[in-house]
């Protein structure tokens, strides 16, 4: 957590994390504090400057953008080219031998057509949390600006 004067700024989801076949971006960051971010590479920047910015606003978080993604939308089919998923945490309520009910949350991953294929009133309900947009770097390599 950052305190920039009386402003608090939470940091726990934005991250650029890479493995060999994937790339993970935390769901807090807005396009404007990605296209600053130092590990973020270049392609991926290009792409946002190139195509997702002029669907959006630069202060639009990730999490905000793939909770309202549109099935029929234009932004649907860039991610979907670069081969995009989506960690998600959904509340389940657990019962235990007496009857009692406990909630917990569970992660789970989800396509896009998955995600988008959901209601937003069926999204709410499951209490559904966006934490993490995974990028396949491969789907990035073929990806043409």
């Amino acid at each position: 957590m950052k305190r920039a004067g009386s402003v608090t700024s939470y940091e726990d989801f934005k991250y650029v994390m890479q493995d060999t076949g994937n790339l993970y971006l935390g769901a807090k960051y807005t396009y404007e504090e990605l296209l600053s971010a130092e590990m973020a590479p270049f392609k991926l920047k290009a792409v946002i400057n190139h195509y997702v910015l002029k669907e959006t606003a630069p202060e639009t978080t990730l999490e905000s953008q793939f909770y309202y993604l549109e099935k029929d939308s234009f932004l649907f089919e860039v991610f979907s080219q670069l081969k995009t998923k989506v960690k998600v945490q959904t509340r389940t309520e657990c019962r235990n031998i007496w009857g009692k009910t406990k909630y917990s949350y569970k992660e789970r991953i989800f396509s896009l057509t998955e995600l988008t294929g959901m209601d937003s009133a069926k999204k709410r309900a499951s209490g559904m949390m966006i934490r993490e947009i995974i990028i396949s770097k491969l789907g990035m390599m073929t990806f043409s600006v």
